[in-house]
Parts: C-alpha cells; sequence; structure tokens
C-alpha cells in the first residue's frame, strides 16, 4: 500500500514559536514512517517562511538544528490542481510535492486560529485535526464560551472590552457584573499570555493595557473559586474516545504561560482526584463541548470545576501541547493510550476524510 504523504508544519509567527518546535520534534518521533510519508515544514518565527526540512527533528537543540539544517523555500499552491506544496529555487518554482493531508503544529495566533487551516482547505488538502471555522471560534473565547452555552454548557460570566473603547473611556463600570477577584483575558490569544488577576476596580486599567498588547478586545470574567480540569479527546471512526481527565493543583494565582511550562507552583494529576463518575460527567460535557463547537479530529477541553462542584466551560485547544510531558498524551496514557498509538489514530483520521 503506498504510504501517505502529510505535511507536519511546526514553528510560525507566533509568540508559542518555541512550544510548538517541542511538540513537532515529539509528534515526528512518532509517526509510523511505514504507513505514512513526511514533509516537515519549518515556518520561520520572523518573516513566515515556508521551509521544507529533512525528516529527522530532534527532539534537543530544536531550533539550533533548524537554523543549520538544509532546508528548501516552499509556498502553498491554493491551485487544486497541485494540491500540496511549490518548492522554490530562488524565486523560481522547482517542483510541487503533492500531499494527503497537513498536520498543523502551530500554536496561537497564525496557526490555531484557522488562517493555516482555512489556507489548505482553499487548496483542497485535508486538515488533520480541527478545520478553519472550528478554529476560529475556539481561539475567540467569547465566541467559543457563546457556542458553549448555546449547546447546554455553562460558562462563567464576563463582559467585552473593546481597545477604541477603553482608549476614549478608560475602564467600564461593568467588573460589579462580575465581581473581584476577575480574570482579563486577550480574547485571542493561547497560552494564558496576557492574561491578568485582578484583585479590584483598581487594577483593572493594568490589566486591560497588557491584554490589549495581544489583541482589540478583552474578556472580563469572573473567577471560578476550584481547580481546572481537562479532558483529551480523539475521534476515532466517528466516535469520541476521552482520555482520563486531569485536574491541575495552583498553589496561588493562576495558570498561565509561566507556570504552564515551569510547574514550578502547580501539579498536574491524572486522573483527577474527583470520584469516578464526576470524572466520567466530566468526560461526557467534553464530548458535548466537542460536538457542539464543531471540533474534528483531536482538541483538549477545558473545564473550572467550581468549589460547588460545578463545572464552567473554559477553552478548546484545537492544537494542544504534544510533547511527552504535555497534558493532552498524558490523559490518553492514563486511559490506555500510548503516545505512539494517539499520534497514528489522529494522522490515520485525518487522511480518511
Amino acid at each position: 500500500m503506498k504510504r501517505k504523504c502529510i505535511a507536519v508544519l511546526f514553528g510560525g509567527r507566533s509568540s508559542e514559536y518555541d512550544v510548538s518546535l517541542e511538540t513537532a520534534a515529539a509528534v515526528l518521533a512518532n509517526i509510523d514512517r511505514t504507513a505514512f510519508e513526511v514533509v516537515p515544514v519549518w515556518i520561520e518565527r520572523e518573516s513566515g517562511a515556508w521551509n521544507i526540512v529533512p525528516d529527522g527533528v530532534p527532539a534537543e537543540e530544536t531550533a539550533r538544528w533548524l537554523e543549520a539544517a538544509p532546508r528548501t523555500r516552499a509556498v502553498l499552491s491554493p491551485d487544486r490542481f497541485t494540491r500540496g506544496l511549490v518548492l522554490l529555487a530562488g524565486r523560481s518554482p522547482l517542483r510541487a510535492v503533492r500531499l494527503d493531508a497537513a498536520l498543523p503544529l502551530l500554536h496561537g495566533k497564525n496557526g490555531e486560529d484557522g488562517t493555516v487551516q482555512g489556507a489548505f482547505e482553499l487548496a483542497g488538502i485535508p486538515v488533520v485535526g480541527c478545520g478553519s471555522e472550528c478554529s476560529a471560534i475556539c481561539m475567540d473565547k467569547r465566541l467559543a464560551h457563546l457556542v458553549a452555552e448555546a449547546a447546554g454548557v455553562p460558562a462563567p460570566r464576563s463582559f467585552l472590552v473593546h481597545k477604541r473603547d477603553f482608549e476614549r473611556t478608560g475602564a467600564p463600570d461593568g467588573a460589579s457584573s462580575v465581581g473581584f477577584p476577575c480574570l482579563v483575558k486577550p480574547v485571542r490569544s493561547g497560552s494564558s499570555i496576557g492574561i491578568s488577576l485582578v484583585e479590584s476596580a483598581s487594577g483593572l486599567d493594568a490589566a486591560l493595557t497588557l491584554a490589549f498588547e495581544r489583541d482589540d478586545e478583552a474578556l472580563v470574567e469572573e473567577r471560578i473559586e476550584g481547580f481546572e480540569v481537562g479532558v483529551a479527546v480523539l475521534e476515532r471512526r466517528g466516535e469520541l474516545v476521552c482520555g482520563e481527565p486531569d485536574e491541575i493543583e495552583i498553589s496561588g494565582g493562576f495558570f498561565d504561560f509561566h507556570e504552564k511550562y515551569s510547574l514550578e507552583t502547580s501539579s498536574i494529576h491524572v486522573p483527577a482526584r474527583i470520584p469516578a463518575p464526576e470524572r466520567a460527567g466530566v468526560q461526557a460535557l467534553a464530548r458535548r463541548v466537542f460536538r457542539g463547537l464543531g471540533c474534528r479530529g483531536f482538541a483538549r477541553v477545558d473545564f473550572f470545576r467550581a468549589a460547588d462542584g460545578r463545572l464552567l466551560f473554559n477553552e478548546v485547544n484545537t492544537v494542544p501541547g504534544f510533547t511527552a510531558h504535555s497534558r493532552f498524551p498524558m490523559m490518553m496514557a492514563a486511559a490506555g493510550w500510548s503516545f505512539e498509538r494517539a499520534v497514528n489514530e489522529i494522522l490515520s483520521e485525518g487522511v480518511a476524510r
């Protein structure tokens, strides 16, 4: 049987560039080369240029290896007849590489927000994972909350602030509707970058100013007393398979970008330290969110578990971290799925569309 040709995209013009490299190195090391031919596509951080690099991206010193690796500049052809990448010699086309599917391992803006997914859809190339519409909705925290609530899944109270309004009139008076402490978040940003915990009204201006460095809209959201739980969801032959829910234990503050990748004052428990029937309920709610937001392939669905036991929707990560220490593979491993099995099942599902 002929192997399926998969473009694996990583890097990108994003504040989560380094995390993307780590994810790609781990995923590339576990793809079954007897079933898939892999085309690694490194997207440069500054220029956004696409480069095909050798299939052998190392897990250590990945960024340094990429800088020294031989590369061929490439562009995605919008022509559905080509259905692939066009390799370039200078600015002249060299040859085309036909693709069966593309796996974007790009975190945050310019990758997880539906832009890259939409480009591949226009080119007639199947995307492994969530498509453009779902990715765009999930990247927008306000829209994701509205859609989840329409699917019957409650979310924290919040209100939207526009940058232009803030610059004209300052912080709005609506904070009383969510109370203090509250969270201020850029509407479209990943890995908790630009998020602030605000204890009183005097801190709103600084928190909104920080959020507006990342986006033109910010969400002021009530803080839920309790802890976070997440669920890895994987689509297999039309059915949704869930990993064991995890629990984030935080000694103070909130789970920001630094804490997510250092775990200095927090711990992740897999499975979550809640009764088994409650874990099953979290999984059922994650399936409802996955379907309600139109997710495909795989995603991580995160909730807040309030002190009174209520579950409230937080967000969906359509391209979750996928290193050996990332939450998604850890949850799948707790459910009996090896890292390698999860990766190749995701690819098989994607190329079968």
